[in-house]
């Protein structure tokens, strides 16, 4: 028991069985870590790790993206931005077969824009696309189908509160990563927009044409949706063009929401206490996991464990791309069953070391891990952008929703194919701009 790697594997077993018994990830994640230092250098000094890093993590000025960024995107879902969106996309989309699913995907990656947040763009959009194209003859699996695979864009599509993450855990440039996100983003709605016109164009059935708008009602519609965007050109543009540092503009789009929500007249007790009180309790989350996960890496370092799994993995002699492809399995397994964040903190004080030591870029591989989490996010059995639109249509049943999204998976999977075979898809913007990777 006085073999720190022995330790290891068993602190990583204690926070497995502490999982399986329903403790929140981040105090799982943070007691095993403190059982198992407690173990290597005496409970007296890993005690001190409860004080040191919650200081640590709340006094981190590079943190206090995540809430500014949760709470625009409250506000900006407050504001009806979501619906500004989506109406802009279906005025430029919804005459073509699928124009509806069209512009869902397209209103998805709007929105994620503004959002970065998966399941929050999974529910705003259901509540705002699915009535729509049910009421024009959408078949149930293909809506929802689109929605739920649409709305995994939130977490990919900059600004992305789980990129912020990768890159706080990782010590990786926030922009680089955003930047680096923007082609894979672009390939994923070109990819579900494929899938939509395959499918469509096999079952037309499933998706009525909808009533072609002239270019005139066009500009119409995009003068009453200047505000959404509006909104993702001064953040996005802003952080892009260096005008603003990431929390600056992060900053500047919680104020520009919460005028458009004031402007808009929605503002009301309400909704301020669901807008405040959803970026709290989303905020307390992630700083929780965040803070457990810090204890478990102090732990894992100390054990030697992720030295000694690097070490494994190259005595076997595998080909890199295996390696990738084993992990792609297992992030496709824990993003079906694991919160997105929980998912990328338990395995990344591990996986990190090892694909960095294999030589694959830490900023590729950050669009990476996001990209195949959030496919996890729709793979059965479990999917939890599924439940949740599930849960926002209860006439609908989980096997027409799983056959719904059948297309978009494949979409996905040949996205995800891609990004490895050629990682200059993401690494060739942040470059070609000149823009620091580390």
């Amino acid at each position: 028991m006085t073999d720190p790697l022995v330790i290891g594997v068993l602190g990583l077993a204690l926070m497995f069985l502490l999982i399986a018994l329903h403790v929140p990830i981040g105090v799982a994640m943070g007691l095993a870590g403190y059982v198992s230092i407690g173990f290597i250098i005496g409970f007296d000094k890993s005690i001190t790790l409860f004080s040191t890093e919650p200081t640590s993590v709340i006094s981190s000025a590079e943190l206090a993206v995540i809430p500014l960024f949760l709470l625009m995107g409250s506000f900006a879902g407050a504001a009806g931005l979501s619906s500004d969106i989506y109406r802009v996309a279906y005025a430029f989309l919804g005459h073509r077969r699928g124009g509806l699913a069209l512009a869902t995907i397209g209103g998805c990656a709007g929105f994620g824009a503004v959002c970065g947040s998966s399941i929050a763009t999974a529910a705003t959009m259901t509540r705002i696309a699915l009535p729509e194209m049910l009421e024009r003859g959408y078949r149930p699996g293909l809506a929802a189908g689109c929605l739920a695979a649409g709305g995994t864009l939130g977490m990919l599509i900059p600004p992305s509160v789980v990129m912020v993450l990768y890159a706080i855990l990782t010590e990786q440039f926030i922009i680089a990563l955003f930047v680096a996100a923007i082609m894979p983003g672009l390939l994923a709605v070109l990819l579900h927009f494929i899938a939509i016109g395959i499918y469509t164009r096999i079952n037309p059935q499933a998706a009525p044409r909808g009533p072609r708008m002239d270019w005139r009602e066009r500009v119409r519609v995009l003068g009453q949706c200047w505000g959404a965007v509006a909104l993702i050109v001064v953040v996005s543009g802003g952080i892009y063009t260096g005008v603003f540092t990431v929390s600056e503009a992060a900053a500047v789009g919680v104020v520009m929401a919460l005028v458009f929500t004031a402007v808009r007249g929605r503002i009301t007790g309400k909704v301020l206490w669901d807008v405040l009180g959803d970026t709290a309790a989303n905020t307390g989350m992630i700083y929780v996991i965040i803070i457990g996960a810090s204890i478990f890496t102090y732990f894992l370092s100390l054990s030697q464990m992720p030295g000694a799994l690097v070490d494994l993995i190259q005595g076997w002699g595998l080909p890199p791309l295996l390696v990738i492809a084993i992990l792609t399995i297992m992030y496709l397994v824990l993003g079906s069953i694991f919160d997105t964040i929980a998912a990328m903190v338990i395995t990344l004080p591990f996986v990190f070391p090892l694909v960095t030591e294999l030589g694959f870029d830490p900023i590729w591989f950050g669009v990476y891990n996001v990209m195949v989490i959030e496919i996890g996010m729709i793979t059965p059995p479990i999917g939890i952008n599924v439940f949740v639109l599930h849960g926002m249509a209860r006439d609908i049943p989980l096997g027409t929703i799983f056959r719904g999204i059948t297309p978009f998976l494949i979409a996905d999977l040949v996205r995800l194919v891609i990004l490895v075979l050629f990682p200059v898809i993401a690494l060739w913007l942040p470059k070609a701009l000149g823009i620091s990777m580390i």
